[in-house]
């Protein structure tokens, strides 16, 4: 009898150890969020054998679903408007027996999170590749169990850059006029090959720690905070990576398309809208996988779709981030990205959100924006989206020679379309990304295109987007993309070339430099250039010409694209220049008496300041 006992007393121990929980997934919450709704992913060996029990003023169960691995519960919570911060246990009961408790905490919000003003037309953003910037903490190259390390002689290979490397680069950032920073993604990625670049997570909660901790990512947004600068975090809602935690052990079969059994995507994205696609086409483009180390997520699986979106707002809420640029956006469930786009704004109402949509056809990429009317009746609330077509026009237009159809018209046209989105102005433009040939590159490595480009970019309608070493014509050799991903000069100890202080760099360089700190100083108070109309005229003679105006402003923008000098007569523009007589030349620093005529060098921009 004391033998038998003796057994069950060890198969209660045994069985209250299995059911031990392993995550709650948010970590945590906040008091006083719009939203009362709250849904926990509880992970844990047979957790779904379990009761829960929580007690806490303001906190109601609403349901407790489980799915068919009973490693898994989801629990939807009600936080009724009055809760309290704090923290409160959650107890997981077999019977009367409590198998394990998790400390919940619901934190209080900062002051005026609601309100915070996100990245728009008064900003220029710098997009950073953070492997590849600046490596500010050398302790975090090699992390033990994390399947790689440092190989900085290899063109995929970790190179070192970090969080702390970005922190400590942000007196040069606000010196160059960049007033917003958007990061390739920070999160884990810990794959065994080719996680630099940060697309394929494994820890939606967790900074990968080879580039520092979650409260780096803090910190980050906090010193950009002291210096009136605006934090952008890319997500991914697609996919995640293969070594994601929960690809052993899946909540359920519908969590991952196409799985076991791989398909990869058709990525031809144009099926949304074709009235002539097969039901078959549109689903191997959503469901089939972006590439073989990233599982396709099924954004239709209602709980997979509730953690997405609570992470975006988890995020948000923990770092103070003012954006969020969505990659790959037409491949996840396109109902579920209305949800979040919906949802995000609805909790934060000046918020902004910037999605991918690689499409160089306007009406492709317009479907996705907010405000956009659609045949098929869909609705998605993204404020912006990249502005793919514009970029293509550019670099095609600066490069290609003067034609009915080619040279400058092509960009002349490009903007012509504008017509098809609901707010052209709060597209997202740029030279380059992290995806495509550098700018530079693209323009056959010409100075002068390569500063015209930019200073249209920075002058023309919507946000400016410029890639790091965009400021310093950044090159590179082959085309892959981490060759395009170079290191910025400097940012390594022992680099010969640093472009933070100028030590070796070229003079074409520094005064590549100096030609982007200029405008993007004088733009970060430039009113007609944040929220004037755009006015342009037909291209004459490889020159073109636009301005941004309001009611009582105006800056006139002059491209010449010819070998020699142009005098432009203004008479041509009088609609818009009617009243104003002088004005101030922003790159030169040169005071005009006479705009009737201006002269623009070969080759170049000029933007003028008009005055009356």
């Amino acid at each position: 009898m004391k033998n038998l006992i003796s057994l069950l007393i060890i198969l209660l121990s045994l069985n209250v150890t299995a059911q031990e929980v392993s995550r709650v997934e948010p970590p945590n919450w906040w008091a006083g969020m719009k939203s009362p709704d709250l849904q926990l992913m509880v992970y844990g060996e047979d957790i779904s054998k379990t009761d829960v029990v929580i007690n806490y003023e303001g906190v109601e169960i609403v349901s407790i679903t489980k799915v068919e691995n009973p490693n898994y519960l989801f629990v939807d919570l009600k936080l009724c408007k009055e809760v309290k911060p704090g923290s409160f246990d959650i107890q997981f009961k077999n019977g009367n027996n409590v198998v394990d408790t998790y400390n919940y905490e619901l934190w209080e919000r900062e002051a005026g999170s609601a309100s915070r003003v996100g990245f728009n037309s008064s900003d220029v953003i710098y997009l950073i590749t953070p492997d590849r910037f600046v490596n500010g903490d050398t302790s975090n190259d090699e992390v033990e169990g994390m399947k790689e390390g440092l190989d900085r002689d290899y063109n995929y290979g970790r190179h070192g850059g970090d969080l702390r490397g970005i922190i400590n680069s942000l007196d040069y950032l606000q010196e160059m006029g960049f007033t917003a920073v958007w990061l390739n993604p920070v999160l884990e990625n810990d794959m065994p090959e080719s996680s630099y670049h940060g697309y394929a997570c494994t820890d939606f909660y967790q900074v990968d720690r080879r580039y520092g901790t979650n409260d780096e990512y803090r910190e980050l947004n906090e010193e950009l905070d002291k210096r009136g600068m605006k934090l952008i975090m890319d997500l991914i809602f697609n996919h995640c990576g293969s070594e994601h935690w929960w690809m052993n052990d899946m909540p359920s079969k519908d969590w991952i398309n196409n799985y076991p059994d791989i398909k990869i995507t058709n990525h031809r994205r144009t099926v949304n809208q074709d009235p002539h696609a097969s039901a078959a086409d549109v689903k191997g483009m959503v469901d089939g996988w972006f590439v073989t180390a990233m599982p396709d997520m099924n954004q239709r699986n209602p709980f997979l779709s509730k953690y997405l979106i609570q992470n975006s707002v988890w995020w948000v809420e923990y770092v103070g981030l003012e954006g969020i640029r969505q990659d790959t956006w037409p491949y996840p469930d396109k109902n579920m990205m209305a949800d979040w786009t919906k949802e995000l704004l609805e909790e934060y109402p000046n918020f902004n959100i910037v999605g991918e949509e690689w499409s160089l056809n306007p009406a492709i990429v317009s479907y996705w924006q907010l405000g956009k009317y659609n045949a098929d009746g869909y609705k998605n609330y993204a404020p912006s989206m990249m502005d793919f077509p514009l970029q293509s026009a550019v670099a095609e237009g600066l490069k290609n020679e003067e034609s009915w159809g080619g040279g400058l018209i092509q960009i002349y046209e490009a903007l012509a379309n504008d017509f098809q989105y609901p707010a052209p102005e709060d597209l997202t433009i740029f030279p380059d990304n992290h995806d495509m040939s550098r700018f530079y590159v693209q323009v056959g490595e010409d100075v002068d295109l390569h500063k015209m480009g930019v200073a249209f970019f920075l002058t023309t309608r919507g946000i400016p987007q410029i890639y790091y070493g965009t400021e310093n014509l950044m090159r590179h050799d082959g085309s892959e993309h981490g060759d395009i991903r170079a290191d910025f000069p400097g940012g390594w100890e022992g680099d010969n070339v640093n472009a933070f202080t100028g030590e070796g760099l070229s003079n074409a360089a520094k005064d590549m430099k100096k030609y982007v700190s200029t405008i993007q100083n004088w733009r970060k108070t430039a009113t007609a250039i944040h929220k004037g109309k755009l006015m342009h005229f037909v291209p004459e003679d490889a020159t073109y010409t636009y301005f941004r105006y309001t009611n009582n402003e105006a800056v006139m923008v002059i491209l010449n694209k010819n070998e020699e000098a142009k005098t432009i007569r203004t008479d041509r523009f009088s609609e818009v220049i009617d009243g104003y007589t002088s004005g101030k030349e922003i790159i030169s620093g040169k005071a005009l008496s006479d705009i009737s005529e201006v002269v623009v060098p070969a080759k170049s921009a000029v933007i003028v300041e008009l005055s009356e």
